[in-house]
C-alpha cells in the first residue's frame, strides 16, 4: 500500500517573517474571513423566517455553537500540529480517506456555491449604480457573473496572490460603511416599538415559501441556516496558528475576532428590526442593509452601504476563487483524485484545479439562471455542504478526548499515524465539551436545514464520490473501510431520494 504525503499549507502573505503576525493581525484577517456578504443580507435573511424573540434565541444558539466550532479547530490544531491542511486533513486523518473526501468535496461545492451568490449579489449591489446589472435583468448578470469568473481565472493563473496589505485595506473599507449603519441606525432611525410590535411571531403569516411560520421552534430552525452563513470563516483561524508570533495569541484572537463578528450580526439585525416591521424587511432585495439605512437617511445610506458590499464581496469573491481551488488540488496530490488536476505551473499556481472550479462555477450559473434561484437559495445550498466538515471534524476531536485516536486507516499516510503533543486531562476534558457541543450543534443545523437542500448537497457529492471509486481503484487501493461503507451507502440512498424529487418536481431550484 502506498504512503501519501501531507501537502503543505497553502501560503497565507501576512507578513514578511510567518513567525511575526500580531494579535491585531490575527484579529484583522479572522474579521476580514467572516465578514463578507452575509451581514449585508441579514436584515432580509432573518425577516423572512424568525421574529425578534426568535432571532434572539437563534442568535444564543448560533454564538455558542459556532464558538465552540472555531474552538474544534484550534483543539484539532494544537493536537495535530503535524497536520497542516486545515479540515480536510483533520477529517481524513480521524475518519479515513473517503469521509475526508466528501468533507472537502462539499466544502469545495459549497464555495463554489458561494461563488455565484457572491457574484450575484455584487451585481445586484451595482445595479444601484448601474441599473442594468440589477436584479430585473437577469441574463445580463449572469453574463457578467460568468466575465467576472473567467477574468478572475486568469488573473490567478498567473500566480498572482491576494498579498496581507489588501485584506486590511479591504476589511477597513467594509467595516466603515458596517459601523455608519449602526450608528446612524441607532441613533436616528431605531423606534422600539416598531422592535416589539409582535416581538414573538404570533401574528406573522408568511414564510420562506410563503406558508406560515409561527411557532417558536420553526422560526428558530428557519434562521440557523442563515446565520451559519455568516459566520463561515471564522472557523479558519487555526489556519493561521503557526503564524503567530505567540501560540496563545491565536485563541485570544479567535475569541476577540468572534465576538466582533457575533457583535456586528446581531446589531444589524436588531436594529433592522426597530426601523421597519417584519413584513417590510422580508419584502427587501438582496442588500436589504441598503434599503434599511435607505428608510432612515435617504437615498445617499443606500449608495454608502452599496459601495461597502461591492468592496466586501469583491475581495471574498476573488480571495475564495482563489482558495477554492486548493481543497481538490490536495486531494489530488494526495492520491484521492486523478493525479493531473493537483498539477501546477511554473508559477506555482494550481491551474487545472482552477479551471475545473471555473468550470463547475459557469455550470452553476447557467444551472440557477434558468432555475431563476435567490441568492437565499444559493445561501442554503452552499451551507448544508459547508456542515459535513463541521459534523466531521467535531466527532475526530471527540474521539480523540475518549479514545485517543480516530478510526484506523494504515493506507492514509505516514503523518496521520503521528501523535501529537500530550494533553493535559483538564484541556482534554475541555476539548470533550467543544467536541460534544459542536457534533451536537451541527446535527441540530443538519436537522434545521430544509430536506431538499440536505437531499441535493448529497445529490452533489455523488459525482465526486464516483470519481474517487475509480480513482482508488485504478491505484489498487482499498475503496472504503468499515466506517466508510456506512457514509457511502447513506449519500447513496441519499441521492437517489433527492434525484427522484427532482424528477417528479417535488424539489427544485
Amino acid at each position: 500500500m502506498k504512503t501519501n504525503a501531507q501537502p503543505s499549507t497553502p501560503e497565507v502573505l501576512v507578513a514578511d517573517d510567518p513567525r511575526t503576525v500580531r494579535l491585531g493581525t490575527l484579529v484583522s484577517l479572522i474579521i476580514g474571513s467572516a465578514v463578507g456578504a452575509g451581514i449585508f443580507a441579514m436584515p432580509q435573511n432573518i425577516a423572512l423566517v424568525a421574529s425578534p424573540g426568535a432571532a434572539m434565541i437563534g442568535w444564543i444558539i448560533t454564538g455558542l455553537g459556532m464558538l465552540c466550532v472555531a474552538y474544534v479547530f484550534q483543539a484539532l490544531a494544537q493536537r495535530k500540529p503535524h497536520l497542516d491542511s486545515g479540515v480536510y486533513s483533520y477529517v481524513r486523518a480521524g475518519l479515513g480517506d473517503f469521509i475526508g473526501f466528501a468533507s472537502a468535496w462539499g466544502y469545495w461545492l459549497g464555495t463554489i456555491i458561494a461563488q455565484v451568490g457572491y457574484a450575484t449579489l455584487f451585481f445586484s449591489s451595482l445595479g444601484f449604480f448601474f441599473p442594468i446589472f440589477g436584479g430585473d435583468h437577469p441574463f445580463v448578470q449572469s453574463l457578467a457573473v460568468s466575465a467576472l469568473t473567467w477574468t478572475i481565472f486568469l488573473v490567478l493563473s498567473r500566480g498572482v496572490r491576494q498579498a496581507a496589505i489588501m485584506n486590511v485595506v479591504a476589511t477597513v473599507a467594509k467595516i466603515l460603511p458596517i459601523i455608519a449603519f449602526l450608528v446612524l441606525v441607532a441613533f436616528v432611525g431605531f423606534k422600539p416599538e416598531v422592535l416589539t410590535t409582535d416581538f414573538w411571531g404570533q401574528a406573522a403569516t408568511f414564510g420562506e415559501d410563503g406558508n406560515q411560520v409561527s411557532t417558536l421552534t420553526d422560526q428558530v430552525k428557519g434562521m440557523m441556516l442563515f446565520t451559519v452563513w455568516a459566520f463561515i470563516g471564522v472557523e479558519g483561524a487555526s489556519t493561521y496558528s503557526k503564524r503567530a508570533r505567540h501560540r496563545k495569541d491565536v485563541s485570544l484572537a479567535t475569541l476577540l475576532g468572534f465576538l466582533v463578528v457575533f457583535l456586528l450580526l446581531v446589531l444589524v439585525s436588531f436594529l433592522s428590526f426597530g426601523v421597519a416591521s417584519r413584513e417590510e424587511l422580508a419584502a427587501m432585495g438582496d442588500n436589504s442593509m441598503a434599503e434599511v439605512l435607505e428608510l432612515v437617511v435617504g437615498p445617499w445610506g443606500a449608495g454608502l452601504i452599496s459601495i461597502g458590499l461591492c468592496i466586501s464581496v469583491l475581495g471574498a469573491y476573488v480571495s475564495w476563487q482563489m482558495l477554492c481551488a486548493e481543497p481538490i488540488m490536495l486531494m489530488a496530490q494526495d492520491g484521492l483524485l486523478p493525479k493531473f488536476v493537483g498539477k501546477t505551473n511554473p508559477k506555482g499556481a494550481p491551474v487545472t484545479a482552477q479551471l475545473f472550479s471555473a468550470l463547475i462555477i459557469q455550470v452553476f450559473i447557467v444551472i440557477f439562471y434558468l432555475n431563476e434561484s435567490t441568492y437565499s437559495t444559493m445561501v442554503q445550498l452552499a451551507t448544508s455542504l459547508y456542515l459535513l466538515p463541521y459534523v466531521f471534524s467535531s466527532l475526530y476531536l471527540l474521539f480523540l478526548a475518549t479514545r485517543g485516536a480516530g478510526i484506523a486507516h494504515p493506507d492514509a499516510g505516514r503523518l496521520f499515524n503521528l501523535s501529537g503533543p500530550e494533553i493535559p486531562k483538564s484541556t482534554n476534558r475541555i476539548h470533550l465539551v467543544l467536541g460534544g457541543v459542536a457534533f451536537i450543534y451541527s446535527l441540530w443545523l443538519l436537522y434545521a436545514a430544509d430536506l431538499r437542500f440536505v437531499l441535493l448537497g448529497t445529490l452533489l457529492v455523488m459525482p465526486g464520490m464516483i470519481i474517487y471509486i475509480f480513482t482508488r481503484i485504478s491505484a489498487n487501493e482499498r475503496i472504503f473501510n468499515a466506517f466508510e461503507w456506512l457514509i457511502a451507502a447513506i449519500v447513496t440512498v441519499s441521492s437517489i431520494a433527492g434525484l427522484w424529487l427532482i424528477l417528479t418536481g417535488e424539489i427544485a431550484l
